[in-house]
């Protein structure tokens, strides 16, 4: 049974929240629009980064939103920042950590994040740490814990990471890890079954496959559409409602910029697989 709220450290959220990034493309007074009718919807669990834009989707967020309801959960990241001739850079360095927590706090108007990501640059895909930007985890999060206890992070969580470095940050009190994971690409799957373990809330990024060329969308595989057509639901429900199955302890963050697809994607909490459908797409690992 595939229950529509699940934990975010020790909040109780809606499974389906709202990844904002996509909102840094295209036209602000509909991305305002998306925001608020998300937050209508039920969805209290709300992702960003100030390296979003840079700065663009939290001044969005800001706009829509503040003041902030009290139940809204604002989980943002750090690790990287905006390079001139490349998107992102690395910035993985305790002090570096710090002033991305600030500009975050800064942008979105408020005094605590629920919750900060994160962002190891160690494996691929997506930008690498080198050179002194190869900081030990231990450091980064001493300087996370410091801005708990300062009362400017909610809870900690992590992204891009391996099994041993998730357990070495267990006695941080890690609240969630965002991994790339859907359908179609499961390399983590040892990761997600020790969140399960330990209560941790599963983010999986990528949960369509589609938000990068170079990785195969979920929504165009001849299974997942066969078995959405079958059950009257698109493929992009079909793919979300299985990560929500396959796991309690998935949380999802979709990002769209359309009403239609937020109505959708949110629809999803009250979806449920049957077996067939659940076999098919459990085959395609």
């Amino acid at each position: 049974m595939t229950y529509a709220y699940g934990k975010l450290g020790d909040h109780d959220v809606l499974r389906v929240g709202f990844g904002a990034m996509q909102l840094e493309h295209g036209d602000p007074a509909d991305a305002v629009e998306v925001l608020r009718r998300a937050v209508e919807l039920g969805v209290d669990h709300l992702d960003t980064a100030q390296f979003y834009g840079p700065g663009t989707v939290n001044i969005l967020i800001r706009k829509a939103l503040h003041p902030y309801a009290e139940g809204l959960r604002i989980v943002t990241k750090v690790g990287a920042v905006p390079h001139p001739t490349q998107r992102l850079t690395t910035a993985q360095k305790p002090a570096e950590l710090r002033a991305q927590v600030e500009a975050n706090l800064r942008t979105l108007d408020t005094e605590c994040l629920a919750v900060v990501n994160l962002r190891r640059c160690d494996i691929p895909p997506g930008i690498i740490a080198t050179g002194d930007q190869r900081v030990d985890l231990d450091s980064q999060l001493a300087e996370l814990i410091a801005l708990r206890d300062e009362g400017k992070i909610g809870g900690i969580g992590l992204s891009h990471v391996s099994l041993e470095q998730l357990r070495q940050a267990l006695p941080a009190g890690i609240v969630c890890v965002q991994n790339l994971y859907n359908v179609l690409t499961r390399d983590h799957e040892d990761v997600l079954a020790a969140c399960a373990e330990h209560g941790i809330a599963w983010v999986p990024f990528c949960p369509l496959g589609s938000a990068f060329d170079w990785l195969p969308a979920v929504t165009a595989n001849p299974v997942v559409i066969a078995h959405a057509q079958r059950l009257g639901i698109t493929p992009a429900q079909a793919a979300l409602a299985w990560l929500l199955g396959h796991s309690q302890a998935t949380l999802l963050i979709p990002g769209t910029r359309t009403l239609g697809h937020l109505t959708d994607n949110i629809a999803v909490t009250r979806i449920e697989l049957d077996r067939e459908a659940t076999a098919a797409l459990d085959a395609l690992a």
